[in-house]
């Protein structure tokens, strides 16, 4: 493989790679080609969602690859609009059917949707999903910590991985230390935040040069410190390699510890507050 990613155990006992391909907004085939690069460029974990419409895609990308389904590590995520138990089944069945897969690696609930108040029902039909074969391992996005709380009160069951958003700018700290705390992995999506104003951004820059890297790269390096799964996405393979390539020098605790100053308390690229954001 090329750029040999590392891997974390979940505390399920699912393996997992610590760096992975996003693959929001990319379609039909020209789509499926951007993520058949990345595979074969040595991504191996896939993370797509109900809601990108792209489950398809992935799976056309899958198809098409030499590399076996078993070393492919797949993940969707289920709708706010499909929180209510039946409809959540139906609808882990209908990714796969999309994806044209067996099963996913991991399925994530993509929201809490609190006002709703249905993520504890969903959370159930992960649960039972897993049981049945359709997913290996199961976690959530967005999770706060009372949304987690209540899913270990009701259920017993505590998510493997919490994808969050979290770049320099909103590091989510305390989140992501409660996590920790919980054996659950952070996965981080929008890593690298807007694009133009971290690559810009001097302090990033300084680091960069110093380490003969690119600021993208010391970005997903700084994530991989943390501990946290980032998820870049780009549909070019010179850059799909690129942000791969971050296994090969180490960030300074004063390197980590100058990143994480940038954080901003109302750091989100969209202002999209789990507390009361609602996603359908």
């Amino acid at each position: 493989m090329i750029n040999q990613i590392p891997v974390k155990t979940l505390h399920d006992g699912v393996v997992i790679p610590s760096v992975g391909f996003g693959t929001y907004q990319l379609k039909g085939s020209q789509g499926a080609q951007a993520i058949n690069h990345a595979i074969t460029n040595g991504y191996r974990l896939l993370d797509t969602a109900y809601n990108y419409e792209n489950e398809a895609t992935v799976g056309e990308a899958v198809r098409r690859t030499t590399v076996p389904r078993e070393e492919l590590f797949i993940t969707s995520k289920l709708p706010g609009r499909y929180h209510h138990y039946d409809d959540a089944v139906t609808t882990i069945q209908e990714s796969l059917y999309r994806a044209n897969l067996d099963y996913y690696d991991l399925y994530l609930i993509h929201w809490p949707n609190p006002i709703q108040d249905h993520y504890v029902e969903a959370w159930q039909a992960l649960i039972d999903a897993k049981k049945w074969g359709y997913i290996r391992s199961i976690g959530v996005c967005n999770f706060m910590p009372e949304h987690l709380e209540r899913l270990k009160e009701e259920t017993g069951v505590l998510p493997t991985i919490n994808q969050i958003e979290c770049h320099p700018f909103f590091n989510q700290a305390e989140q992501r230390k409660w996590n920790e705390e919980h054996q659950i992995v952070t996965e981080s999506w929008s890593p690298i935040a807007r694009a133009n104003e971290v690559i810009e951004h001097k302090e990033l820059q300084k680091i960069a040069t110093q380490h003969g890297k690119t600021v993208t790269q010391v970005i997903l390096r700084w994530h991989y410190q943390l501990g946290a799964i980032a998820i870049p996405k780009s549909a070019t393979p010179s850059r799909q390699r690129e942000n791969i390539a971050i296994f090969d020098f180490e960030l300074t605790p004063a390197e980590m510890e100058a990143i994480n100053d940038l954080t901003k308390p109302h750091g989100r690229i969209n202002d999209q507050n789990p507390a009361e954001y609602e996603e359908f």
